[in-house]
């Protein structure tokens, strides 16, 4: 029996760090995501782009009430992820309209994040947290089924024309 509900939901927050760049004449925001920490002391929902950090070269904001879900039909995904050469979770992050890049969803699946490309959101990809990717490995052990690995077997297409 599968469960279309979540098996395992972390709680996690985005810092997303904003610098000012030059573009011809006008100065822009460039986003990029500085990190994802895990756990429901740094998840509060109210943290929804609360300025962390500030400097001259760059801003960084925290957004928290996220939360990290892993679906059993996506384990091939979470394990395809763990052994690569950099595991990562993704952020999809959208335009709140004003310019600012706002983070709206984490996963470890990479189909997940391609999908969000498609849709126009900007995804990024962090470093996963050691606290998460403890949960995302014993995730894939427990749900992660290889696929058996066959050989197709040629068919003798000159046989067929001598009759």
């Amino acid at each position: 029996m599968v469960t279309a509900g979540p098996r395992v939901s972390l709680p996690v927050a985005v810092v997303m760090a904003r610098r000012m760049v030059e573009r011809g004449r006008w100065r822009v925001p460039s986003w990029r995501v500085a990190g994802v920490v895990a756990g429901s002391a740094v998840a509060d929902p109210r943290a929804h782009g609360t300025p962390i950090h500030g400097g001259d070269d760059e801003e960084q904001f925290l957004y928290g009430g996220l939360r990290l879900e892993l679906y059993r039909d996506a384990a091939h995904s979470y394990w395809a992820n763990l052994t690569a050469t950099q595991p990562s979770l993704f952020v999809l992050c959208s335009d709140d309209g004003a310019g600012t890049l706002v983070p709206k969803m984490v996963t470890a699946d990479q189909d997940e994040a391609s999908s969000g490309v498609e849709v126009d959101d900007r995804v990024f990809s962090a470093p996963i947290p050691p606290e998460v990717y403890r949960y995302l490995e014993a995730f894939v052990v427990e749900h992660h089924v290889p696929e058996e690995k066959y050989k197709r077997k040629r068919s003798d297409w000159s046989a067929q024309g001598e009759s």
